[in-house]
Formats: structure tokens, C-alpha cells, sequence
């Protein structure tokens, strides 16, 4: 097989992997919600893989970009129904916690094994993930924040997207807000400015400022007229009423 043809295989089997990890990982707690951002976090994770490409010509980037494929898959694992005992020829974890735990071991392997390479970038972003799911923010805040702080402009956003709700979980929605603005002025193929408008308008709404909410959802209607985007923002404004 040639060279270039086994680093496309290795390339897209991290591809739909970490493309399933996002959608197992990232909740939204509204039907339409999910139909709407769906796409924008599989876009942001493929964008954030094709923007460092060239990175897969290192070896070692090659095998670290192979160990995320695995740890990510374990997120994608099932959960079993509970009181159901486990079956050793079908894997499967008996909480989010558990396969959240199991997962960021791997990643954490990764992270110490290829530190400068870009997927271990990748695998600490799925580190400070991981480490919310377990209810740790502030190993979630440290990782998130470190790779918020990457000259990938894909990647450090969407650390910031994630770092934001870290803030919400933990009471301090002035900073969340302030990330979501950056993102609404300065969008990327990883965020884009509906999604963060969207996270936006619902940390107002969480935080008792309904006027600013409004502003948000109809500013959203305006600017994406016969949308999910726009369905979402009208259901929304219905709850404000």
C-alpha cells in the first residue's frame, strides 16, 4: 500500500472518530437546538484535523493521531441500561462517568507521550471534555484554557466554546458571556457566530436577563430568516414570554 494512501486511511479513521465523539460528547437540551449545532461541531472538528494536515506527515503525530482514534471511540462506547450486568463481547460502560474516566486515561496517555504534536493538542481538548463529563471543572478549566491559549485559531475555539460552558457550570456567566462575544465578532469554521449567538442568549436567559435574551434570539431571526437557527430563536422567545 503506499505511503500517502495509508495516511489518508490513518487520517479518516481519526476523522469519523473524533466526528462521533463529538456527537456523543456535546448534549444540547433542546431537540432543534442539537439539529442546528450538529453540524456546526462536526464541521469545527473536521476543520480543526484538515487545518493541521501537514502535521500527519510526522510519524510520531501519525501515532498519536491513531491513539486518539481509539480513546475516541471509547467515548463513543454504549451505555448499558441500569441494573443490566456487563457482557464482555459487546463493550459497554454503566455510566457517563465510567466511560468518561476510562477515556481520559487514554487521552491523558497521549497528551504525555506526543506533548507537541497536533493531535495531542486534540487529546488534551478531549482531556478538559472528559474531565467536565466527570464533574472536575477545574481540571476541565486547566486543560480547556491551555489549548484555548493554541495558535490554531480552529482549535482554540473551539476550547473557548467549551472553556465558556465550563464558566456557566460554575456560576461565573461574565466570563462565559465575554467568550461568546469574541466568538459572535470573530467567528471560525470550528465556531460559528449562530452557535455562540445561541449559547449567548441562553446564558442570559440562565442569568436573569431576559431583555439581552431577547435581543440575541431576534437578532438570530433577522439575520438567519427560514432556518433551524431561526425556529430555535422563536421557540426561545415563546419561553420568554
Amino acid at each position: 500500500m503506499r505511503a500517502e494512501t495509508r495516511h489518508q486511511l490513518k487520517q479518516d479513521r481519526f476523522r469519523g472518530a473524533t466526528i462521533d465523539a463529538a456527537e456523543k460528547t456535546v448534549h444540547w437540551s433542546v431537540e432543534h437546538k442539537n439539529k442546528l449545532i450538529l453540524a456546526t461541531i462536526v464541521a469545527l472538528i473536521v476543520a480543526v484535523v484538515v487545518v493541521g494536515g501537514w502535521y500527519y506527515l510526522s510519524q510520531q503525530d501519525e501515532k498519536a493521531s491513531i491513539e486518539v482514534s481509539h480513546a475516541v471511540r471509547t467515548l463513543d462506547t454504549p451505555l448499558r441500561p441500569a441494573g443490566m450486568p456487563a457482557q464482555p463481547e459487546n463493550p459497554s460502560f454503566g455510566s457517563l462517568t465510567e466511560r468518561a474516566t476510562e477515556a481520559r486515561k487514554q487521552f491523558q496517555v497521549i497528551v504525555d507521550k506526543y506533548p507537541h504534536t497536533h493531535s495531542g493538542e486534540i487529546a488534551r481538548y478531549f482531556l478538559g471534555l472528559t474531565a467536565s463529563q466527570m464533574g472536575d471543572n477545574a481540571a476541565a478549566e486547566r486543560e480547556l484554557g491551555a489549548v484555548a491559549s493554541t495558535h490554531n485559531d480552529d482549535l482554540s475555539a473551539l476550547a473557548k466554546f467549551a472553556l465558556a460552558a465550563v464558566y456557566r457550570n460554575t456560576d461565573r456567566n461574565k466570563q462565559a458571556i465575554d467568550i461568546y462575544l469574541k466568538l459572535i465578532q470573530r467567528p471560525t469554521r470550528t465556531v460559528g457566530k449562530v452557535a455562540a449567538q445561541v449559547e449567548l442568549a441562553e446564558t442570559y436567559q440562565s442569568g436573569k436577563q431576559p431583555l439581552e435574551a431577547k435581543r440575541i434570539y431576534e437578532q438570530i431571526q433577522k439575520e438567519n430568516p427560514a432556518s433551524e437557527a431561526a425556529q430555535l430563536a422563536s421557540a426561545k422567545l415563546q419561553e420568554l414570554k
